[in-house]
């Protein structure tokens, strides 16, 4: 059984079997952590893990059920959570449904690590915890929230459905603070940059020909280990000092985005529609 450090903070992440997030896992256990592993695959969850000798969990963020017995494990087992990472994610081809009846890039992007923070908020609180959602340029790119038609059932494309969930993952950020920062829990979203991963493999969007093809080398990516820089940063680094609780990061440093992202009234409105598309 691996037991958690008596020194360091406790930092949970998900999508940590891969890209962005083993990058940060592996440099936060070594600068003496407590990582704990979340991944989809069995296999290569439990492979970092046991590199990193850390606790991990598995989830298909693509059932909410999964999510919620994901939660249920994380406060009995870890009931101190300084820093939760909600990195997991992708871009999807064709238009799909979930069995919980959402659009998979809403579901996976946004619903999932909206659930899994709101069931942990009174870890999270008590902990005085930062959240740390991983968004992207795509959200001012492509994104356009229509809060009447989340699922993108009128107008539909893999990028605007990725674009959505990633401004969603700034909305999330920003209400997030509005609701939660005087109990103690900051939280900030960030862009990891062009990363060189298994990203946009699985998506008929044209994101797969800069990532999955030839044309990668001429498209300025980065390591895994340099997308992962803003999230240590943000990990290690302590609110209200360092960084300001609410806020957009890109390259240490706020960014501009989505003008949306500064429409409180929508932030507070999409909160609203999300936790009664999850039940919480």
């Amino acid at each position: 059984m691996v037991t958690e450090a008596a020194h360091g903070k406790t930092i949970v992440i998900t999508g940590a079997s891969d890209g962005i997030g083993a990058a940060a896992a592996r440099q936060l256990r070594r600068s003496g952590h407590t990582v704990v592993i979340v991944g989809r695959s069995p296999e290569k969850t439990r492979r970092i893990a046991e590199e990193l000798r850390s606790p991990f969990h598995t989830a298909d963020f693509a059932e909410l059920s999964q999510v919620r017995e994901l939660a249920a494990r994380l406060a009995s087992q870890h009931p101190r959570v300084d820093v939760l990472v909600n990195n997991a994610g992708g871009i999807f081809g064709v238009r799909d449904r979930t069995s919980d009846g959402f659009e998979k890039t809403l579901q996976v992007n946004h619903l999932a690590p909206f659930l899994l923070t709101s069931l942990l908020m009174p870890t999270l609180a008590a902990s005085r915890a930062s959240v740390i959602n991983t968004s992207s340029a795509a959200a001012r790119l492509f994104g356009r929230i229509d809060i009447d038609d989340l699922n993108n059932d009128r107008r539909f494309s893999a990028n605007k459905a990725y674009g959505d969930s990633k401004l969603a993952n700034i909305l999330f950020t920003v209400e997030l603070h509005r609701r939660f920062h005087a109990e103690g829990v900051s939280a900030a979203a960030f862009h990891p940059g062009p990363v060189a991963t298994g990203f946009a493999a699985d998506t008929t969007s044209l994101m797969r020909w800069v990532y999955q093809t030839p044309l990668r080398h001429l498209a300025g990516l980065i390591t895994p280990e340099q997308g992962a820089l803003t999230l240590l940063w943000l990990a290690e680094t302590t609110p209200g000092v360092d960084w300001e609780s609410g806020g957009y990061y890109e390259r240490l440093r706020v960014a501009k985005t989505n003008p949306q992202a500064a429409d409180a009234e929508l932030a507070r409105a999409f909160w609203e529609r999300s936790a009664e598309m999850v039940a919480v």
